[in-house]
């Protein structure tokens, strides 16, 4: 099964809602939703409709150590998985964040920390990481590493999940060559399940037409 959505809502919720079963809530990674749009976004969402977060920013910033600043931005999106029914989060590594070793046993820690409240945690990590070495070490604590398939393959995971930021960058829009190329990648990876997010500027218009390209099996 593959499904597909966006990073965030690039469109009114209520339209959003019309086309993708998916999202991936942008708010947590620098500030917390208000509880009047986190109760919004659950009271208009259609029935199995869900919510990944990303992860705070400053989790990264902290060289994502397990401690005192950890545990509390953990215990905010907490709160908010939990109105949510958000059981996905997303953590994205800053570019200070090598793969040195000391940092792999970091994150190793933290992942496994963080696979205790969420059934589904991914980390995407910054350049310079062999994907495929990352993937293994995330593996050991049952979590998952993003990435583009355009870019770096497939992932040879069972459960994968895909960041599409842009041919060029986040300004950047797919043409339908990039589209159709990605849909046939989609179409022969042997995953039992595969999440992709847009995360470009034109990421609504560009999921569409990735969705209208796979044509069946997706959400």
């Amino acid at each position: 099964m593959i499904t597909v959505g966006c990073a965030g809502f690039p469109v009114p919720a209520t339209r959003y809602f019309k086309e993708f079963s998916f999202v991936e809530v942008q708010e947590t990674h620098l500030s917390i939703p208000g509880s009047g749009t986190i109760r919004r976004w659950r009271r208009e969402a259609p029935p199995g409709f869900r919510f990944a977060l990303l992860g705070p920013r400053n989790v990264g910033q902290e060289g994502f150590r397990v401690g005192k600043v950890t545990e509390t931005a953990l215990e905010t999106i907490d709160d908010i998985a939990a109105q949510l029914e958000a059981r996905a989060a997303v953590f994205v590594a800053p570019p200070e964040f090598t793969s040195s070793r000391g940092n792999k046993a970091v994150l190793k820690q933290f992942l496994a920390e963080v696979k205790k409240r969420f059934d589904m945690v991914v980390f995407e990590p910054s350049e310079g990481w062999d994907l495929d070495d990352c993937d293994v070490l995330a593996e050991e604590v049952g979590a998952l590493v993003a990435r583009d398939p355009l870019q770096a393959g497939l992932s040879k995971r069972n459960v994968a999940y895909y960041r599409l930021h842009g041919p060029a960058g986040h300004k950047s829009r797919y043409e339908d060559p990039a589209i159709e190329r990605l849909s046939e990648i989609a179409s022969v990876a042997k995953h039992d399940t595969a999440t992709y997010v847009f995360t470009n500027v034109d990421m609504f218009a560009d999921a569409k037409r990735f969705k209208k390209a796979l044509k069946t099996g997706v959400q």
